[in-house]
């Protein structure tokens, strides 16, 4: 018999992890990273963290970069997790920039690796039918697991970071195809055209299978093994390029958004065609790649993924606030005085002070566009 004074069971509300985590993420990328440029190019005080170049790429792969991945990835969350999630990535950041080394950053390190991954990979290993979709939990479990080696004295140096960046890219090139394709091939089909070339499963598949190969090659203490990779990674630049052109994005110059997010993809395929060539055969080019992929693409299609996300759940239009489209012109601006320079050999002060003021200035436009965008109805999904 039914009990008819029980009260019926409350299913917690949940929301999208973005709302909490993507402000946070743009508000420390706008704050710390450009605090550890000034601090090694002026001196100024800063945590002992971010006196390093492995500091400053540290924080903006983990402490920036793997934050923007946990807010698009995690999807709708209870709220008590998502508030622990952030506590512990606030005692990680805590721990690197002033104990770097220390066990309070490693274990902070450690238990945001390991909240993300029980979080996120379980669901996409679940959720995945085809094999190209089915890599996104392996990859998660990799970068997860580097970001708690990343913590460790002895790891720390440019082979995890190049590894990082590595992963990084799988993912930009995975997830940036899975939103670019089917947003062009929507635009175009308003304009009474169709795009043939979508996905791309061929070019798609290729990538990954040659990014993995990387990631497993690069570590190895061979020559013959980084020289293979750079051949390995020049040809996924290329291919993520020849995938680029085959969406038509010129038919788009209607919408500043797609425009965007092919130009992050377009900074994608340049740093690894880059980062190609610097493990292949001119190793002066590992700055210019390396920040043709931090700068440009992590930059550009962070940037704009976060703004179209919440503009998309506020107003059901990404170009709702054409103030994130100048958002995305200045972060491509900064990648250009961080890129050019480094091509050319002429790196200076001033090159790298006007990169970095154009970078967190960027980031609090956007800070801006989620602040106007706050009191706008929440769409159902």
């Amino acid at each position: 018999m039914v009990n008819a004074t029980a009260k019926p069971s409350v299913k917690k509300r949940k929301r999208p992890a973005s709302q909490y985590l993507f402000p946070l993420a743009a508000a420390y990328a706008a704050l710390i990273l450009p605090w550890s440029s000034l601090a090694l190019l002026m001196g100024i005080p800063a945590p002992v963290g971010l006196y390093s170049a492995f500091g400053h790429a540290h924080e903006m792969l983990i402490g920036y970069a793997m934050l923007v991945v946990a807010g698009y990835l995690l999807g709708p969350i209870a709220a008590p997790k998502v508030w622990l999630l952030i506590a512990v990535w606030l005692l990680a950041r805590l721990g690197f920039l002033c104990f770097p080394g220390s066990p309070l950053a490693w274990s902070g390190a450690l238990a945001v690796a390991g909240l993300t991954a029980a979080w996120t990979v379980p669901r996409f290993a679940r959720s995945a039918k085809k094999w190209r979709n089915k890599t996104t939990a392996p990859l998660l479990l990799i970068l997860c697991t580097l970001l708690a080696f990343a913590a460790q004295p002895t790891w720390q140096g440019q082979k995890i970071l190049v590894e990082l960046l590595l992963g990084l890219a799988l993912l930009m090139f995975f997830m940036g195809g899975r939103i670019i394709a089917p947003a062009v091939a929507g635009h175009l089909l308003r304009q009474q055209r169709t795009l043939q070339a979508r996905v791309q499963p061929n070019i798609e598949g290729a990538v990954l299978i040659i990014l993995f190969m990387v990631l497993a090659l690069y570590p190895l203490p061979s020559v013959f093994s980084e020289q293979f990779a750079g051949v390995l990674v020049l040809l996924c630049g290329v291919l993520t390029a020849l995938r680029l052109l085959r969406w038509q994005l010129w038919h788009c110059r209607d919408r500043a958004d797609l425009l965007l997010l092919g130009a992050g993809y377009a900074w994608l395929a340049l740093g690894l065609c880059l980062l190609g060539c610097a493990l292949l055969f001119k190793p002066a080019l590992l700055s210019a790649g390396v920040h043709a992929l931090t700068v440009g693409a992590l930059g550009t299609l962070t940037l704009t993924v976060m703004a179209r996300t919440q503009l998309l759940q506020r107003y059901r239009d990404p170009n709702a606030r054409p103030l994130s489209h100048l958002a995305g012109v200045l972060i491509n601006c900064a990648a250009v005085l961080r890129v050019i320079p480094a091509l050319l050999g002429q790196q200076s002060n001033i090159w790298l002070l006007g990169a970095t003021l154009l970078w967190s200035l960027s980031f609090l436009l956007l800070l801006v566009v989620f602040w106007q965008s706050r009191g706008a109805r929440q769409v159902s999904a």
